[in-house]
């Protein structure tokens, strides 16, 4: 089965500062967050990809520098230039914080790099500290919404990395902005796993997004919450995101090198493929390679 992966994160620990790589903060992704803390670079994904069918793959910005997010994409294109990389990441979401005041600016000099396709802005909040990641309702301010539609100028799609509490925002969000397109990041981080209302605020959420024509979702993370890319762990999750959105707006990815700390890059991939057995061919190239192709242009 042929791959393109379409979310995947590189760092170089002597490239920028990434904090959140270096902070001695408890992390939701437990004791294995330590083991993040080295340099992860094309040449490992394609190690850990042996075997497998992977053709091309989407860079996510990795929570580089705040003050320097430019200085990550033109870092992240000298990478696919090295003969050794084999051309990866064919394609680039970028950070920016539609909330400054030089978001404009940020935007266009992203844009003179030819692999970006989109941008992601982390939206994350949460009322327990070990989750909230900005603390800030950013889709309910003023000029971040307008800022927010200068994406549809560059032609940039917007990764959507969200809460389930934080749908109805982003419905809003989306119907707003029909003309941009919209991917929803590790099926809408299904955290609040210990009650039947997070359960059923995760399910909803998804149904609600999904009536927006403009969303597309990944189907990844599962593993950061669970801890596990086990077969029977990640099979209702699955199944739930691509009934939720069909096979035409899913896609599979990694959530590379995350997720595979609590399996391998090829145990995840096998995982996926057992679970969609049943598709037809055309359903699975769309779901491991054809849906990512379209929405990130590569």
């Amino acid at each position: 089965m042929r791959i393109v992966d379409p979310h995947v994160h590189f760092w170089s620990l002597d490239s920028g500062r990434y904090e959140w790589l270096l902070s001695d903060e408890p992390s939701f992704l437990g004791a294995a967050a330590r083991t993040l803390r080295r340099d992860v670079l094309p040449t490992d994904l394609l190690q850990a990809a042996q075997g497998l069918e992977l053709d091309k793959v989407v860079h996510v910005e990795a929570k580089y520098e705040a003050s320097r997010p430019v200085d990550e994409t033109r870092w992240l294109q000298k990478l696919a230039a090295e003969p050794a990389h084999r051309g990866v990441p064919q394609a680039v979401v970028a950070a920016v914080d539609l909330a400054a005041p030089d978001a404009q600016a940020v935007l266009q000099q992203h844009a003179q790099f030819a692999a970006v396709r989109g941008m992601r802005q982390i939206l994350n909040v949460h009322a327990d500290p070990l989750y909230d990641y900005v603390g800030v309702h950013w889709m309910r301010d003023a000029r971040w919404q307008a800022n927010f539609a200068l994406l549809r100028r560059f032609d940039f799609s917007f990764d959507l990395q969200i809460y389930p509490s934080q749908a109805a925002d982003a419905v809003a969000l989306a119907r707003r902005h029909p003309d941009i397109q919209f991917v929803l990041n590790h099926a809408g981080m299904f955290v609040d796993r210990d009650s039947a209302a997070g359960y059923r605020a995760w399910r909803e959420g998804l149904e609600a997004l999904a009536q927006c024509p403009n969303v597309a979702v990944k189907i990844s993370g599962f593993a950061m919450f669970s801890h596990s890319c086990a077969l029977e762990v990640l099979r209702p999750y699955v199944l739930q995101t691509v009934d939720a959105f069909g096979v035409e707006r899913a896609m599979f990815a990694s959530n590379s090198p995350i997720d595979p700390l609590f399996g391998s890059y090829a145990e995840l991939w096998s995982a996926y493929a057992t679970i969609v057995s049943g598709a037809s061919q055309s359903e699975r190239n769309a779901l491991f390679a054809g849906n990512a192709e379209r929405i990130y242009r590569i």
